[in-house]
């Protein structure tokens, strides 16, 4: 396999594996004293869930070609506490303030690298590094089925610019399956923008195919929608399928990295399976 390709899979966009299908039904192993999670447990007892996702995402943001990804998934939850729904894209989080209808609490997301010398397109343009975004997220539900969310975050060392994402899905419960469909929007303010889709007069320069561009303003960055299917195997295993469009709008998309090199169209595919255990082991 050649250098480049192991370098592409080993970064390989990590801000959308982290989420893990938090929707993904979380139950106990079973075997010789084992209790199913709905037994009365102490407290101190934790459900852990471990997820592994595979599938097709783009080589960075705008990127017309698609790279390959393995990565795996955790989250636990108090037993008795019942599964939270979670859309394959969003970004994982912790609930600070949750009565069934209304959640709101802080979130986090980790962005993998974009090196030129990963990808010969981007010869001479800036790389930028792992990243860490963190900030706040609250969602709503009405009619028990249709979710609103809303992410606020921070860009730090990778990036220092703000994104807002809103996410809406219609969640559909029939048996062992659970079908799920919304449609998506994204903002993102200039530094943001000038980060990821920004080309110096120096790099249009040594590139030799793109322009100089530099993002006038924040906006709109792009909008999409994203379907899941998952079914419930049995009280211990789960599976899921998910696709994700995203179409880049604004700045994101008139710079010469979408539209000399890239795409405005973005597609994700992924594959999810996850199983839960109970445990008394952890020191909290």
């Amino acid at each position: 396999m050649p250098p480049a390709l192991r370098r592409r899979r080993r970064r390989r966009n990590a801000c959308f594996s982290a989420v893990a299908l938090l929707s993904l039904p979380a139950l106990s192993p079973r075997g010789a004293g084992a209790e199913t999670i709905v037994d009365p447990k102490p407290v101190s007892e934790w459900i852990v869930t471990l997820r592994g996702n595979a599938g097709f995402a783009p080589n960075y943001d705008g990127s017309k070609d698609l790279s390959p990804y393995l990565l795996p998934g955790l989250s636990m939850r108090r037993p008795g506490s019942p599964v939270s729904f979670g859309a394959p894209d969003e970004s994982p989080g912790l609930a600070l303030w949750d009565n069934g209808f209304v959640k709101a609490g802080v979130t986090g997301r980790l962005r993998g690298p974009r090196h030129q010398s990963d990808y010969q397109e981007l010869k001479g343009i800036h790389d930028i590094d792992w990243t860490v975004e963190a900030g706040g997220f609250a969602e709503f539900w009405s009619f028990e089925k249709l979710r609103a969310r809303v992410e606020l975050r921070r860009g730090f060392w990778g990036h220092h610019g703000d994104v807002v994402d809103l996410y809406l899905d219609w969640v559909e419960r029939l048996g062992p399956w659970t079908l799920t469909l919304g449609p998506r929007l994204s903002f993102a303010d200039q530094p943001y923008m000038n980060k990821f889709f920004g080309v110096s007069p120096y790099e249009a320069l040594a590139n030799g195919k793109v322009f100089a561009f530099t993002p006038s303003s924040g906006g709109a960055k792009s909008t999409g929608l994203t379907g899941s299917v998952t079914y419930q195997w049995n009280e211990d295993w789960a599976t899921s399928a998910y696709a994700k469009y995203n179409r880049l709008l604004g700045d994101a998309a008139s710079g010469p990295i979408v539209s000399t090199l890239g795409s405005r169209n973005q597609f994700t595919f992924g594959l999810s399976a996850s199983y839960s255990f109970r445990t008394g082991l952890l020191p909290f």
